[in-house]
Order: structure tokens, then sequence, then C-alpha cells
């Protein structure tokens, strides 16, 4: 059997990035947040579903003292963007005058992250940082600066590494991109 091939919901995926390079990244990205947050005990609000190996990945390299509280949020549906976003949890962690930084699986037209930093700003947090694993220059419709990016990738739908399509595919540990 070919594991650079994999089938979901009747589509072919390839192997775009296997879990050890994906790793190495979070590792740089992690190494750079210590840097910056030394002494700060800043807050790690991981975006569920998709955000959850990233943020495990991440805060296994964290060296600083933090705190982590997960909020979910929705957006996709199948391959497309719906276009709205909704607050499914509510968080339960004070954040007043703290930095916060926002752990997401993926950026690309920045609506999503746009938002969040929005609802997060409610909080009062005294900054809003950004922490995504994956970029996607080529799909941005709004100015938006992140903050820590582990990997930019070509504008292509991907599953993999807590990515789904349909709800499945999340558990894959390395990235697959769609076989077009």
């Amino acid at each position: 059997m070919d594991n650079n091939v994999i089938q979901i919901n009747g589509r072919q995926f390839r192997k775009y990035i296997p879990y050890d390079d994906l790793l190495e990244k979070v590792r740089v990205v992690a190494r750079v947040i210590n840097r910056d947050m030394e002494g700060r005990n800043p807050v790690f609000v991981c975006v569920l579903n998709g955000a959850f190996m990233f943020a495990a990945d991440l805060l296994k390299e964290i060296t600083v003292d933090c705190e982590i509280t997960f909020m979910r949020m929705k957006s996709y549906r199948g391959m497309q963007s719906a276009g709205m976003l909704k607050a499914m949890q509510p968080l339960e962690i004070d954040m007043k005058g703290r930095t916060v930084i926002v752990v997401e699986d993926i950026v690309d037209t920045g609506f999503t992250m746009d938002k969040i930093k929005a609802y997060l700003s409610s909080y009062s947090p005294a900054q809003i940082k950004t922490a995504t694993m994956f970029f996607k220059p080529d799909a941005m419709k709004i100015p938006l600066e992140l903050d820590y990016v582990a990997q930019t990738i070509e504008n292509r739908f991907i599953v993999g590494y807590g990515l789904d399509y349909d709800e499945k595919g999340r558990n894959l540990k390395d990235l697959y991109i769609l076989d077009e």
C-alpha cells in the first residue's frame, strides 16, 4: 500500500509535507515565541478543532510560564469557507491585561483570524498575537499581520495534521494535498 496517496470521501490526496518536517517548523516557531514571551506568562488560545495537533506539538516546546485554553470556532463546510464564524464555546480564563497568542491551524483568507481577534479583544488582553501552522498568502483577502507562521504553503486544499475534509483526515500525522 502506498501511504503517499490516500482517499478521503472519494477524493485523492498525496503526501505534501511529512510529519518530521512539520515538527521542525513547529520547533522553530516555539523558539521564537520563547524568546519573545520571556517573563510575560502568555495565554495560548487553541482554536478547535483544527489546531489541536499544532497546539500540542507547540506547547511541548514552550519553556516560558504560560496557560492554555481552547475555543471552538466554525467557518468551513466541506472544502469551502461558509463565510460566517460562530463561537461554539465561551472562554473561561482571565485574559485582562495579558498577552494572548491565538493558535490556529491555517490562515488563508484572513477572515476567520480577523474575527477571532475581534472576539478576543472583548476580553481586554494587553495584546493579541497570532501563531498559525499553515499560511496561504495567495488566498489572503484582507490585510492581517501574522506574528508566528510555521509553514507557508500554496493555495491548494490540504488535509491532515489536524485539518479535515468533512471531519475526516484530522488524525493523519503528515500533511496531504488534494491531487487535482
